[in-house]
């Protein structure tokens, strides 16, 4: 391996300036070597070089650049507290500006009579003159020309973005030439920028076209690695089984159920029928709407399972779909002459021994849980069968683990996420597809509508009137506690055009603060809040609770896009509705319309009506299919929805490939051609083995997370 190699894999305690306590913060954002440095991208662009006069800058309501020349000599006083304010005044020819910094006396060594800086801060009108309050300065001159660009970074707490950029700097000055892990012919083949070429244009663009095309190459080098792990997956999975089950007579299966299946389960169900007894493992996904039938599939692979004298496993993230899917399950099951177990952490351990032990000895058939079913003490007799529900919660080293609890296991995985078929077969590679394309008789459609905040008090109106009749109402919100993102005035983003910039969205509802304020607005109401930051028992606790009817309006983030089932609720309101992917948003529509009244789904956003944004809950409002909104979504926006992003975050499931840019990719083209890339490499070096493709294997199993034997 190449010296430059070694030192992209060095822990960033090697750049100057980063001792062991910075290390311990850059920890805190997932950074700990130097490629995990350079390859934390900024989440937007200050546009500095885009300059507001103080007269234009105090009408914004957001952080603007001015040049300004300092017109006083800057002076310090002492405040109550102890706190030291400098003060100066500074001028344009639109007016002057009154500057204040708070605790930074040092400042009047900078800022000298007749000195020109550009400022970055929220100009305010005071009287005949103007003010800003600590903004961020550069001296500016014609022999000191400025970026126009200052990038934005995911922040913690203690690690501000002055010191991230000074890192990612020293980092590229120290690196030299950095293995690329997109080989030369491929980068030649599809114009794409070198990798050096690429981080520096990435971390300090100079211009709008330098900053699309380091884009447009982090983007395309995402997807070609996931697709080479996903091609190197499929292609350890083509094995022959060593114990074929035979056909099952489906017929007391059927006639156990309560209702009768719809062409597209029957179809499903078929194909399932032909994997399960072909000299071939199944590997198969069913892609259906939420409420669709997919269990009722998943059901009959399970039967054909236990009919030969096996053992299946149902796993799913959340220990309420759990316990849902074995109140359903493990009735049918019974009546049919099989045990059903339910596994989940919330079992105490002498439940959870007992359990074991039923499923070693072979008297419980059918396990369904959560990832208590993947411990190493959770042993099978004779395990043939997988199921993942909602398998994009999974990574792919958990499905492997539970697969590997048997020998050569079918398995079956799940998602209501819709799909269009051309990007499944780059997402699924290796995996045979069903969708479950209409919904069972009776489901009524849910009437959806795009608003904004002028409806607000109707908006509250009406769900008083659904719980006035007995119904219950989700609120979803986007975050969990308030953001406040103004300081970074107007971002350009991954998501603009290279021509455009993006104006700080409305203010983010945040599921806490607002279920405060939807109790005070509708006091006669039990109004309850869950997120994903809660336990898992607190969260099972307020969702038990709203299954009761004890609770009248849930407001949520999307943890509740996999929960309880409750025909009772009726209306789903969806706030900052223009933040969620379309998928996103059928999937939550999705919790309603589950009964026999009359449901409505309520999409709230103060979105421009000739904006994309618009267009796209328009999408929503108009078609209650699945595919149609993942197709007109797909036109829209290109493939970047189907990509879940984990900018930001520190922590990740084993296995679950890291997607930082590819959430903003707006080219429909881009996956097709990274699948053909990654197709034509692996072709040329099936092991990835060549002295060109070790940078590329090593990035690839570093986005995966997963060992070697995972995908060779």
């Amino acid at each position: 391996m190449s010296e430059n190699s070694n030192f992209v894999t060095q822990p960033v305690t090697v750049l100057p300036g980063v001792g062991r306590v910075k290390a311990a913060r850059f920890a805190k954002l997932g950074i700990e070597c130097i490629s995990d440095l350079l390859y934390h991208f900024p989440r937007g662009y200050q546009n500095r070089g885009e300059i507001s006069r103080l007269g234009e800058a105090s009408l914004l309501p957001y952080h603007c650049a001015t040049v300004l020349t300092v017109g006083s000599q800057p002076s310090s006083v002492r405040l109550k507290g102890g706190r030291v304010m400098t003060r100066f005044t500074a001028f344009d020819e639109s007016g002057k500006c009154v500057i204040t910094f708070f605790n930074q006396p040092y400042v009047r060594d900078i800022f000298y009579l007749g000195t020109v800086f550009r400022f970055w801060g929220r100009v305010e009108k005071t009287g005949k003159n103007f003010s800003m309050s600590c903004p961020e300065y550069e001296a500016y001159g014609v022999n000191r020309p400025l970026p126009d660009f200052k990038a934005v970074y995911p922040l913690t707490e203690g690690l501000n973005g002055k010191v991230i950029s000074a890192a990612v700097a020293s980092a590229l000055d120290l690196a030299g030439a950095i293995p690329d892990p997109i080989p030369e012919e491929i980068r030649e083949t599809y114009g794409l920028l070198p990798i050096n070429e690429a981080f520096r244009a990435v971390h300090f663009p100079k211009n709008y076209e330098e900053l699309d095309r380091a884009r447009r190459r982090f983007i395309f080098e995402e997807l070609f690695l996931f697709s080479l792990g996903m091609q190197k997956s499929a292609e350890k999975r083509a094995l022959r089984t060593e114990e074929r089950l035979h056909s099952v007579d489906m017929v007391p299966f059927l006639s156990a159920l309560s209702f009768t299946l719809t062409g597209a389960q029957q179809r499903t169900l078929e194909e399932i029928g032909k994997d399960m007894t072909s000299q071939v493992p199944m590997n198969r996904l069913i892609c259906g709407d939420v409420g669709s039938g997919k269990t009722a599939c998943a059901a009959g692979a399970i039967y054909i399972a236990l009919k030969n004298g096996k053992q299946a496993a149902l796993m799913v993230p959340t220990e309420i779909l759990a316990s849902q899917h074995f109140s359903d399950l493990a009735p049918l099951f019974e009546k049919l002459g099989f045990k059903t177990a339910l596994l989940i952490g919330a079992l105490s351990p002498a439940a959870k021994k007992k359990v074991r032990a039923q499923i070693l000895s072979g008297e419980v058939h059918l396990v369904i849980g959560t990832h208590a079913i993947l411990t190493e003490d959770t042993v099978f007799d004779n395990l043939a069968l997988v199921i993942a529900d909602e398998q994009h919660r999974f990574g792919v080293n958990q499905r492997s683990s539970l697969g590997g609890k048997g020998k050569q296991v079918h398995m079956l995985v799940m998602t209501a996420t819709p799909i269009p078929r051309t990007l499944a077969l780059i997402l699924y590679n290796g995996l045979d597809i069903s969708y479950i394309d209409e919904l069972p008789p009776g489901r009524q459609k849910v009437l959806t509508y795009a608003v904004d905040e002028s409806y607000r008090t109707r908006l509250n109106g009406f769900i008083k009137k659904q719980t006035d009749e007995g119904h219950q109402v989700y609120v979803v919100c986007p975050a969990v506690d308030a953001e406040e993102d103004s300081e970074n005035g107007k971002l350009i983003v991954f998501e603009c055009s290279p021509a455009q910039t993006c104006a700080p969205p409305p203010p983010l509802k945040a599921a806490v603060q607002f279920s405060k304020e939807l109790q005070k607005e509708l006091p006669s109401l039990k109004v309850g809040f869950v997120h994903g930051k809660m336990k898992p028992k607190e969260k099972e606790e307020v969702m038990t609770a709203f299954a009761k009817n004890e609770i009248q309006v849930l407001v949520s983030t999307t943890v509740i896009e996999v929960g309880v089932n409750v025909p009772n609720a009726t209306l789903m309101i969806v706030e900052n509705a223009e933040r969620f992917g379309l998928s996103q948003l059928h999937q939550l529509r999705g919790r309603v319309g589950r009964g026999t009244v009359q449901s409505y789904c309520v999409l709230v956003s103060e979105c421009q009506k000739e904006s994309t944004a618009f267009k796209r809950l328009q999408t929503v409002c108009k078609t209650q299919k699945g595919i149609e909104i993942a197709n007109e979504d797909l036109k829209l926006r290109g493939p970047g929805d189907f990509f879940p992003s984990t900018s930001g975050k520190t922590t990740r499931q084993s296995g679950e490939f890291s997607f930082k840019l590819a959430s903003s990719c707006t080219d429909a083209s881009i996956p097709e051609k990274t699948a053909m890339a990654a197709k034509a490499v692996l072709e040329k070096d099936p092991t990835l083995s060549s002295e060109e493709h070790i940078p590329t294997y090593m990035r690839m199993c570093k986005l995966f997370s997963i060992a070697d034997n995972v995908i060779n």
